[in-house]
């Protein structure tokens, strides 16, 4: 059965409402024949992200950059689940992934930095982004909440074959 893996850290109401939306379109009555995991990022490991064929990940935009949890995250993970090293240890461009992976970020006054950071990093897994990052500025409304079901949906549709 394909898996779909959610990471996230919602400390917050406004990033839990997002993953909550997220989680439920992934679980929605359309959606056949895909496990959907839910992992909060301190907990999340690296025979988690080999188990599962797309990524949701989720976080908040901290002093511009992801939240210390998703980068704990991806800093335990990495090198097991296929990442790439430059020669000077660096994250290295990767050539194109085959897993989709869906990125959803929260902030209040920007979010760009806390993308960058993200994608920086997943660039060098053999990943591939499957959807556009849904970034959300302020409260999250119905209109947000809509958006990340419709993402969470998106994700679980590529995988369930």
């Amino acid at each position: 059965m394909p898996r779909l893996l959610v990471v996230h850290h919602s400390p917050t109401p406004s990033v839990a409402a997002l993953t909550e939306a997220v989680v439920a379109g992934a679980s929605d009555d359309s959606i056949e024949g895909v496990e959907v995991v839910v992992r909060p990022a301190l907990e999340a490991g690296a025979g988690d992200v080999l188990d599962a064929d797309a990524y949701l990940l989720g976080t908040p935009a901290n002093f511009g950059y992801m939240s210390g949890a998703l980068k704990h995250f991806f800093d335990t993970i990495f090198l097991e689940a296929g990442g790439a090293l430059t020669d000077d240890g660096s994250a290295a461009a990767g050539g194109g992934g085959k897993k989709p992976y869906g990125l959803y970020v929260h902030g209040r006054y920007d979010t760009t930095g806390a993308v960058r950071s993200v994608q920086s990093i997943v660039g060098a897994l053999p990943w591939r982004q499957a959807a556009p990052v849904l970034e959300v500025l302020g409260d999250v409304g119905e209109e947000q909440r809509e958006a990340a079901y419709e993402l969470g949906g998106t994700l679980a549709a590529l995988v369930m074959g």
